[in-house]
């Protein structure tokens, strides 16, 4: 067998991997609670066996037990890279030159900043440790695997790249259509084929037919080899055991799909074990993997955390917004100069309701320290909004700063032939997977021609190509310059937008206005040279989006160049329009002012909007015109978080906006709280004891749930992660609570669940219990006993009110 892993995978052919570890250790040992990964380091000959088990069931790639190697999840005692480099030696040990193996890297439990505590900077060293054991072990391939959010996926990617050149998988947990942070299928696609890795797929959560749906919406774009890993079917409850239904064979019947629909890798995750890869091995025995169809892909991507913008010909014309600029804004410029970026999130907020798909940000002015604002900015807009952003700046060290942390595929602006900068910046946009704009500047002089301005994007486009860029993150600016002194720009311009179609197959941008400057009616003439450039094959602009002529202008040509079909989105736009002004109903654009949005703010707005600088202003205003503390949380807040939480179940929200809106909550919260009369509301009283199971280290759900029921104004004891039952019942006890929710995320540890239930009941205690977590389903939750299940923190809240008879939550809800 070669192996070269990469070589394998771009050879086309099926990708067998192996099935669940877990499952294994269980049957061989592995008590309740423990960890799969002292076992491992106790036992190496049994994870020895389960390799061999797998290799022998006709497996290529055999999955190292690593799945919690980071420092993060390991017990204490364990260091990380030797731990990893000793359980890729016993895979190795088996595998030899009959397979493959793949280093297991899964989630560290942690959420990134903002989201969380954690550094994206300390992410990476954590997972550089783990993946430099891995390699040292012999692995062949990096497997990043079970992951939910795409901030933390780049880190892993970013860490693996420094560590070691293997290939490297991706896998991500979907349910209902997104991870748990917002991001879809199509957007985990878009910013992995934008970071180059080499195997990119879904696993765990779902069966086989599940996760042909995730499958199917990555299809349209999807250029790299896919990889599918599905569950042996939903977990259910028997003799006390969590068990997968789905046996072996009619498992490997459903695999069979996904071959044909161009899944290159396939195998096995919770409930499959050696009978079920060796039905697949024997299903796929005379099976080819079907060709790609992808047709008139887009020219390049950029992403955030739950969104993807797509550029390109057949694309709709892109808008970034340039409002977010200090140039000739004293305002901006003073916030700035504070470090403060108030209005900033109010310009972004006002461009993304005119229609800019994307923001430019750039906090360029004198006395402002671009390396640390301009990354604070860029994170306190991408938690707030769904938009790609496009990181605006001279300074390189300002655009890593700003690229270490961002969740997606941002536009980097720009890459010049200034001397050093694409030496610079092309690598980290490769490392980052960032697209970027590459701008034809290679001195102090304007190439005032098209066949200059070529010349020069020729010559950096071989520095690209030399430093290993790829062509899908390149974007070409056109430059637009003023015909007031130079007649023929507009028409070098064109020529350039023309020659990186035709030669390149370039998209390309410009800054809009730059083509009127020193002129009167700036407006009629942009309007009036955007079609010709889109007709000439202009992909996207920087431009302010509220200006209404620039709207029709886009609207208008993108009905002529048929790329809005029947002109649906035109009619739908412009139906009651009327020709010449500007007043109501001429356009689609409403024109809000710079401070619209503060001065018509709210409380409930402001917690909705997850306005965490701007609450406590409006509640000390509220607060000062006389209005009762208890009026303030039941008519304006309880019913704002829910409403957050009405958005979130609808998957109008997800978790970044969900957490943004309950820590604005919880802030005002604690302001209030000491001016709230004792014992005023049932909730208050109501008393909560929460913690995570046994055996089980995983605490960001439960985490989610107690900031949740705080808001709700309940008083919640968290007593973390890994606890006993007896210590929660005692605690239970012991404070008086009405309700203990519990927490797992493992098959082996959510039956852990069934000994508090057990116990409450054996001690004729009046406490309710509720559950819930990944793996935990309503069903279970009947077969154990529990009072109820909650899927997520929104319906935790709402469960907890109805067990403990609280209505204030009803009642807000209603309201």
């Amino acid at each position: 067998m070669n192996h070269d892993a990469r070589t394998l995978i771009q050879s086309g052919a099926i990708l067998l991997f192996d099935g669940a570890m877990g499952t294994q250790l269980q049957a061989r040992g592995l008590q309740p609670g423990q960890s799969p990964e002292e076992f491992g380091d106790r036992r190496p000959e049994q994870i020895a066996r389960i390799h061999e088990d797998y290799l022998a069931a006709g497996a290529m790639f055999l999955t190292t037990n690593t799945f919690g190697g980071t420092r993060f999840k390991l017990p204490p005692g364990l260091d990380p890279r030797a731990f990893n480099r000793k359980m890729a030696e016993v895979a190795r040990s088996v595998a030899r030159d009959k397979g493959f193996v793949a280093g297991s890297v899964g989630p560290t439990g942690e959420l990134l900043a903002p989201l969380g505590k954690v550094g994206f900077a300390d992410l990476v060293d954590a997972y550089a440790e783990q993946i430099a054991g891995l390699a040292e072990g012999g692995a062949d391939l990096i497997q990043i695997e079970t992951q939910f959010d795409l901030g933390e996926i780049r880190a892993a990617v970013v860490a693996a790249r420094q560590v070691c050149d293997l290939p490297v998988a991706v896998s991500m947990t979907f349910e209902s259509g997104s991870s748990l942070t917002g991001t879809s299928p199509l957007t985990f696609l878009d910013t992995m084929q934008n970071l180059g890795v080499d195997l990119i797929g879904t696993n765990c959560s779902l069966g086989p037919e599940g996760l042909e749906e995730i499958i199917r919406a990555m299809l349209p774009r999807a250029s790299t080899p896919l990889l599918v890993q599905p569950n042996a079917g939903l977990p259910i409850l028997e003799n006390g055991q969590t068990v997968f239904p789905l046996q072996p064979e009619p498992f490997a019947e459903r695999m069979l799909r996904f071959p044909a629909l161009g899944v290159q890798g396939v195998g096995g995750c919770c409930g499959t074990g050696p009978d079920h890869i060796r039905s697949v091995a024997q299903a796929l025995r005379d099976v080819t993997v079907a060709p790609a169809k992808i047709k008139d892909g887009p020219d390049l991507v950029v992403t955030s955390r739950s969104a993807s913008v797509c550029v390109g010909l057949h694309e709709p014309m892109l808008i970034i917004g340039e409002r977010i600029n200090p140039t000739g804004k004293k305002q901006l410029i003073a916030q700035f100069q504070a470090g403060e970026h108030a209005l900033a999130l109010e310009m972004a907020a006002e461009q993304i309701a005119q229609g800019a798909r994307v923001l430019d940000v750039n906090v360029g002015a004198p006395m402002v320290d671009e390396t640390t604002l301009l990354p604070a900015l860029v994170a306190a807009i991408s938690a707030r909004y769904p938009v790609p952003l496009t990181i605006d700046s001279s300074k390189p060290e300002a655009i890593e700063a700003a690229l270490r942390g961002y969740p997606g595929s941002p536009l980097v602006n720009s890459i010049s032939g200034e001397k050093g900068r694409m030496e610079t910046l092309g690598p980290l946009c490769r490392m980052f997977g960032a697209p970027f704009i590459l701008l034809p500047l290679a001195g102090r002089d304007l190439p005032e021609t098209a066949a200059q301005r070529l010349k020069i994007i020729e010559t950096l486009l071989r520095q690209a190509d030399d430093l290993g860029v790829p062509r899908r993150l390149i974007m070409v600016d056109a430059l637009a310059l003023t015909v007031s002194s130079k007649p023929e720009s507009a028409k070098q311009c064109l020529q350039t937008i023309r020659a990186c179609r035709e030669e390149w197959n370039l998209p390309t941008v410009i800054g809009l206005s730059n083509i009127s400057f020193g002129l009167p009616a700036r407006e009629l003439l942009n309007s009036t040279f955007l079609p010709m450039a889109m007709a000439h094959g202009l992909c996207a602009i920087i431009a302010h989006p509220g200006a209404r002529r620039i709207q029709e202008a886009v609207s208008a040509g993108e009905v002529l160049l048929a790329r809005d079909a029947q002109a649906k989105d035109f009619v739908g736009r412009y139906a009651d329009w009327t020709s010449g002004g500007a007043g109501a109903g001429s356009g689609p654009v409403a024109q809000a002012g710079a401070g619209s949005a503060k001065s018509q703010a709210t409380l409930g707005d402001a917690v909705i909007h997850g306005d965490k600088d701007g609450i406590l202003p409006l509640l000390e205003a509220a607060l000062e015109r006389g209005d009762p503390p208890g009026t303030l949380l039941d008519r304006d807040l309880i019913p704002a978080i829910m409403e957050v939480g009405r958005r979130y179940e609808t998957r109008e929200f997800f978790l970044p906006q969900l957490i943004l809106s309950a820590e604005t909550m919880q802030r005002a919260f604690d302001r209030l709280t000491p001016l709230l009369q004792e014992g005023a509301g049932d909730a208050k009283r109501a008393k909560i004891i929460m913690a995570t199971v046994e055996g089980d280290i995983h605490d960001i759900g439960k985490n989610i749930v107690c900031l949740m029921l705080r808001n709700m104004g309940f008083e919640v004891h968290d007593l973390g992660k890994d606890v006993s039952a007896q210590a929660i019942v005692q605690a239970a006890e012991e404070k008086q609570a009405g309700l203990i929710g519990l927490s797992a995320l493992m098959t082996t540890t959510m039956v852990r669940m069934e000994d508090t239930v057990q116990m409450v009941k054996e001690r004729g205690l009046p406490i309710k219990v509720m559950v819930g977590g990944a793996v935990v389903t309503e069903r279970f939750a009947e077969l154990i006993g529990a009072d109820g299940y909650a899927p997520d923190a929104v319906a935790a809240a709402r469960l907890a009110a109805e067990l403990l008879g609280v209505a204030k939550c009803n009642q807000a809800e209603a309201s």
